[in-house]
């Protein structure tokens, strides 16, 4: 299901993925995972990355959402129906998000010389508007890595904790969010 709105926030169109998106949607995302993550890219965990149209443009309940000004792809979010790993997660996180009813949110990446113009909440509220509006989820998770600068607030800003794994080193240190379905 393509969604053909656009929102403007200031200078920055918001709206779904288009094929022309695509490369810089993964320069975005290969960026945050080198210079903000300081791992780099890992292909059990990246593959999306590598296909974004197959991942996001091609399937129905998966959608990628875009931050473009004069045409530079500035932030990214995307959801798949697809309910998190263990590991590296605790098993009654995947139980209580299982795939297919999931909609996980993926790559909620804001370019650092594009950050603090309201472009990670206006994507993450697209991508929950498109959740609403596929048949078939039950919740919409999430995980961030606390480590990120500005994650944990934005995130205890628009979504509900469900788990803090920093506690349990067996386990990714990530801290586990749920945000309601809007009706």
């Amino acid at each position: 299901m393509q969604h053909n709105l656009e929102h403007r926030i200031g200078d920055y169109v918001v709206r779904a993925a288009r094929p022309a998106d695509v490369e810089g949607a993964r320069r975005v995302m290969l960026d945050t995972f080198y210079k903000e993550f300081g791992h780099g890219y890992d292909p059990r965990w990246h593959a999306d990355v590598i296909d974004i149209e197959d991942a996001y443009l091609h399937h129905p309940r998966h959608a990628l959402f875009v931050a473009v000004r004069d045409e530079e792809v500035a932030a990214t979010t995307a959801v798949r129906a697809n309910g998190p790993s263990s590991p590296p997660h605790p098993q009654w996180i995947t139980d209580r998000y299982p795939s297919g009813e999931t909609a996980q949110l993926f790559r909620v990446y804001v370019d650092r010389a594009h950050r603090r113009h309201g472009l990670a909440r206006a994507l993450v509220s697209m991508a929950c508007d498109f959740v609403a509006a596929t048949d078939g989820y039950s919740a919409i998770y999430l995980h961030t890595n606390p480590a990120v600068e500005g994650a944990e607030p934005f995130w205890r800003a628009v979504a509900k904790q469900i788990h803090d794994a920093r506690e349990d080193p067996q386990y990714s240190p990530s801290i586990h969010f749920e945000i309601p379905i809007p009706h």
